[in-house]
């Protein structure tokens, strides 16, 4: 136990070093967690790392929660927000790549079950490096972001299938025959969804609904990793793949009002073991292969991404849209994924690929992830160079946004001082956002019509996820000093140009939000004063 406790300290040691070196050079960190895998613990490395098969497995975790996650980040309504032609096109972009790489390997070298396997691969691209370098480069609203969220968000949902397909060719079922395999499986994932659909809507949602946030958030966060987790094991225990119990997990709890809090309680952990993963995955990776095989890793990988950019470029620009918007989507999701190496894994372990064949996509997936950080925040501009060159028809301004609303007012506790402010938003004609952890409170918010969000607003992840960047105005109203102090720090932070005004109990609190960066503060002690001023006032005169 020592001695694995010992290589994850030194694994994740190691993975802050070269993610800090990765950030430096303006590198994604996941990009230096894989470095750091590969420098310590890989084939041809340093191996440090003695018990790597074991932090491989605790890594695996990591994963259960990114889906569980992702799960609980997934709903109709939001796919339908992101219009029809982005969801036919998210679906085409994984079948086309899907069929034409599928279609080439097979000819090629004449393997079903591994011709499957690369096209599964290569169809996917990279959530956390291309999410995460739009955001910072601020492009997630952008025609071509819009276009990399669908067809990301629709990859996700791809995985579950994919692992499914990948379970049966490896033959890890019981059954022989490959019908009965198929039909075993099917029941066992329809039996799976049901008991989980019924555990999380009749049970564990009535106890989150009993807890309160306030008073029981150990309990909360407790509850919801053992949701997460325990969902993920069901599935493993019924053979079937775990990355469906935890995804589905997260489906049904992202249709309670938790989903949010809950998505914010797990995301340190979650962070630590998907670092984990990367490492781990990067322990894959053989640094001495790849440089004596330097010429073909890099063919592969530039043949890789410039048949993904060719392919999402021609369906988005065979969809209506422009030829410079379409090629820049091409060009953010070229790479290959951080679920290509899990689905790689599991067909090594099931003896679909061979260590050769592995090797090869793990070191261009690798090769790929350290690109795309580079080429993400100059898709507009290539696209508009390749665009100019081949003296395209149609040329859109590449970085046009979609038109955001210009009075989105946040509203952060619904106590009686928010209700008031609230309501006096909506009589000017805007519906104010609410953010508030009393599940009570926003029940009666979302009555009224109102978007609501349940959740700690100290939290990075709650904020986030209400899109504090967008707002104009935001008003924080909860009675506690030290908490609002907090509260103000973060959205200037993430809503630099917002407006913040702030409740203050105490007068002498009204210093220290000014320093936390409140634009206005309005004091309880000043209100109270100035009524009670006026009502003796009124008094005296009659």
């Amino acid at each position: 136990m020592w001695e694995i406790l010992a290589d994850i300290v030194i694994l994740l040691s190691g993975s802050f070093l070269f993610g800090a070196i990765a950030s430096r050079f303006g590198q994604n960190p996941l990009v230096g967690y894989l470095l750091a895998g590969m420098v310590l613990g890989g084939p041809g490395s340093l191996q440090i790392i003695g018990a790597g098969h074991d932090i491989e497995a605790i890594a695996e975790v990591g994963v259960a929660l990114l889906l569980f996650s992702l799960g609980l980040e997934f709903s109709l309504a939001r796919l339908k927000s992101l219009g029809q032609t982005l969801l036919i096109g998210s679906a085409l972009q994984i079948t086309i790549t899907f069929i034409v790489v599928s279609g080439a390997v097979l000819l090629a070298r004449g393997h079903l079950a591994e011709a499957v396997v690369i096209g599964a691969m290569i169809s996917l691209s990279s959530t956390a490096v291309v999410l995460r370098t739009l955001s910072e480069e601020g492009d997630l609203e952008s025609l071509h972001g819009r276009n990399s969220l669908a067809i990301l968000l629709m990859q996700d949902i791809a995985v579950v299938p994919f692992s499914i397909v990948i379970t049966l060719f490896s033959g890890t079922t019981k059954s022989g025959d490959a019908l009965s395999e198929t039909l075993h499986l099917l029941f066992l994932t329809s039996a799976l969804i049901l008991f989980l659909y019924f555990f999380l809507n009749k049970v564990a949602v009535k106890v989150l609904e009993s807890l309160s946030y306030g008073r029981n958030r150990e309990l909360t966060i407790v509850l919801a990793i053992a949701i997460g987790l325990g969902s993920t094991w069901a599935a493993h225990a019924a053979g079937v793949s775990p990355a469906l119990g935890a995804f589905v997990a997260g489906i049904f709890l992202g249709a309670s009002p938790f989903s949010t809090q809950i998505r914010a309680d797990i995301a340190a952990l979650r962070v630590v073991l998907l670092t984990l993963f990367f490492s781990s995955a990067g322990m894959l990776a053989d640094p001495l292969w790849m440089m004596k095989n330097f010429f073909l890793v890099a063919a592969v990988t530039i043949a890789v991404m410039s048949v993904k950019t060719i392919i999402i470029s021609f369906l988005f620009r065979s969809l209506g849209q422009h030829s410079s918007v379409a090629l820049s989507t091409g060009i953010c999701l070229s790479q290959i994924g951080e679920f290509s190496l899990v689905i790689g894994s599991m067909a090594l372990s099931g003896g679909i690929i061979s260590h050769n064949v592995h090797l090869l996509l793990v070191s261009s997936a690798i090769a790929s992830l350290f690109l795309s950080p580079i080429l993400i925040p100059r898709a507009p501009f290539i696209a508009g160079y390749i665009g100019n060159r081949l003296k395209a028809t149609v040329i859109e301004p590449i970085l046009s946004r979609q038109p955001t609303i210009t009075s989105r007012v946040i509203v952060i506790g619904f106590g009686p001082t928010g209700q008031i402010v609230a309501e006096s938003v909506h009589e000017l004609g805007v519906l104010p956002v609410i953010i508030d952890s009393n599940s009570e409170l926003l029940r009666k918010a979302a009555s009224l019509g109102y978007e609501t969000h349940l959740g700690d607003a100290t939290q990075y992840e709650v904020l986030a996820h209400a899109h504090i960047d967008s707002a104009s105005i935001v008003i924080i109203t909860v009675p506690h000093q030290r908490t609002n102090a907090d509260i103000v720090k973060l959205v200037r932070q993430m809503a630099p140009n917002a407006h913040v005004a702030v409740r203050a109990r105490y007068a002498s609190d009204k210093h220290s939000f000014t320093l936390a960066g409140a634009h206005a503060v309005f004091g309880d002690e000043l209100e109270v004063g100035n009524r009670l001023a006026s009502h003796l006032q009124d008094l005296l005169r009659n």
